[in-house]
């Protein structure tokens, strides 16, 4: 920690003292408290656009057009300008800003612009996951989604269907288009990221309505290469051994039937053995899906073991595992991540719940799937306590599924002793500590790279109110009134403030206006932009440092 506030004082302690062990970039990050975004340019001409985010390194500003047709994609440049002063004033206010200082194309130049949707598709923008070691960027199109789509044998019912879903992969230094991926009359929620996600080289794209997790892999050459598809098998081998099993049974009831006929058998004798082998499982929706069959038999197994004696065993098998035997049944996929390279994170729960964007009154369960192993080796509901004790603890486990190394930072409830004391608040201050759990656990798994890795989020060096700005990928109510942020070390001190939309404030107040904040991961750069919710023309304003 350094012993002074100033700048120049904390360079020179920097050249002098060595910091301890494995925190020199922390301490490199205190800087950021005399270097914040204390100038804003207001309602700056800049184009009509739908801006999504800066990459995870800072390198580029993803945008797409308000058509939702194409990827624009610019650099952040640094602001070079110059003025003219007399020599002889003698006042302290900072020069102004020459006029073309206020134009967009003065912080940010435009590197290329790319088609990437057809005529009946649209760039979903609120999709855009970064690969930055090979400085890929996935899109995402889709044509328009169907809710009444005809049922099909391995579809689950209610689920809705697009028919066609692509997905791009796209190299960010030049705008070339490395390889796609089409689905075709499925249903895969793209909004904020929420039914991919990404961990180093490896890609999970959830399928809502065929209940398949499709596992790929971003090789270094730009291609998707298919890795496994866990769902209905769960091994690389298991569609090959039901498949063969299925050829025997068939070969030996062809064989008996030969036999009965030679024999002088009766015709109807002959009928029934073509019926047993119509009952025959038929790989469409005769059997559970194989994560179906493992989370069943973990249950089992977990309530057989909780009893030494077999007539208690019994008793409680009737009571937890056979009377919700049906609801355990029904259950599907909402959501997965990767907590490694090995293990996956993944909410079961209602047809309805994975459907609607609210899911707060729906149960819910956790599992954690093994994939080398095929088990789960996990499962939980979402209230369940010991769960949320893990989440408290290790949180970063959950939120930090990269090896980004800007995204290593992000505030959570395991590395900030402030964020885990405003939890603590919460939970002293919640009427039912049950459903405190469940709200808290409503966020996993989490969305990936649905937070901003920028310092000035950090609640060791700012103080800031959560309701109107945050680290997280969303949309906002907006405030006529700029937020505020606070240094933590010197609680009265105020080291900036940020107001979205006009100078002056809006002219309409009856109308519900919204806005999102879009902070450069490690410069003093943030855009604000503020729309009402019918979308006219946007406040677009650049909060940088002067």
């Amino acid at each position: 920690m350094f012993t002074s506030g100033n700048i120049t004082a904390r360079v020179f302690e920097r050249q002098i003292r060595t910091p301890p062990p494995s925190a020199s970039v922390n301490r490199s990050r205190l800087f950021y408290e005399n270097l914040v975004p204390n100038s804003t340019l207001y309602d700056v001409e800049s184009p009509d656009h739908c801006f999504r985010k800066f990459t995870e390194d800072g390198l580029f500003l993803i945008s797409f057009s308000r058509n939702h047709q194409e990827l624009i994609v610019y650099r952040p440049s640094w602001l070079t300008y110059s003025t003219t002063q007399d020599d002889s004033t003698t006042t302290t206010a900072p020069p102004s800003l020459p006029r073309r200082v206020s134009r967009f194309d003065s912080f940010f130049t435009q590197l290329y612009s790319v088609n990437l949707a057809s005529a009946n598709e649209l760039i979903c923008k609120d999709f855009f996951l970064y690969h930055h070691t090979r400085r890929f960027g996935l899109f995402a199109t889709s044509t328009a989604q169907i809710h009444d789509s005809a049922p099909s044998p391995d579809a689950v019912p209610g689920v809705p269907s697009i028919d066609k879903i692509t997905f791009i992969l796209l190299r960010l230094d030049d705008g070339v288009v490395l390889d796609e991926r089409a689905f075709h009359h499925d249903f895969v929620n793209l909004a904020h990221n929420m039914g991919v996600f990404l961990y180093d080289d490896l890609l999970a794209i959830l399928s809502l309505r065929y209940q398949r997790i499709h596992l790929l892999q971003i090789r270094d050459s730009g291609h998707l290469v298919d890795a496994r598809a866990i769902g209905y098998f769960c091994r690389e081998d298991d569609e090959l051994f039901l498949n063969s099993s299925s050829q025997a049974m068939m070969m030996g009831q062809d064989k008996s039937k030969q036999q009965s006929l030679v024999g002088n058998k009766e015709d109807d004798s002959a009928e029934n053995g073509l019926q047993h082998h119509s009952s025959q499982p038929s790989g469409s929706n005769s059997f559970l899906s194989g994560i179906k069959q493992r989370l069943l038999s973990f249950i089992f197994r977990e309530i057989w073991n909780e009893e030494s004696d077999n007539v208690l065993r019994v008793q409680s098998l009737k009571k937890k595992f056979y009377f919700h035997y049906q609801d355990y049944v029904d259950l599907i996929i909402w959501k997965v991540q990767f907590l490694d390279r090995q293990h996956l994170l993944i909410k079961f729960g209602s047809v309805d719940g994975g459907v609607t964007r609210s899911a707060d009154h729906h149960p819910a369960f956790f599992a954690v799937y093994n994939m080398e192993t095929t088990d789960i080796v996990a499962f939980y509901q979402n209230s369940a306590e010991d769960l949320y004790q893990l989440f408290e603890q290790f949180s970063d486990h959950f939120t930090v599924s990269s090896s980004t190394p800007f995204m290593s930072f992000v505030t959570s409830h395991s590395n900030s002793v402030h964020a885990l004391e405003q939890l603590k608040y919460m939970k002293n201050k919640a009427n039912s500590f049950s459903q405190f759990v469940k709200k808290m656990l409503l966020s996993l798994p989490f969305s990936c790279q649905s937070q901003s890795p920028s310092p000035y989020f950090d609640q060791s060096l700012f103080r800031f109110d959560e309701k109107l700005i945050s680290a997280a990928d969303r949309h906002r109510q907006s405030s006529d009134n700029p937020i505020k942020f606070i240094s933590r070390r010197q609680p009265q001190t105020l080291k900036f403030k940020i107001k979205p939309g006009p100078e002056c404030g809006s002219a309409d107040g009856r109308s519900k206006k919204i806005c999102s904040f879009l902070f450069h991961p490690h410069l003093p750069l943030a855009i604000s932009i503020q729309q009402t919710l019918f979308m006219p023309p946007s406040v677009v304003n650049i909060h940088f440092r002067r």
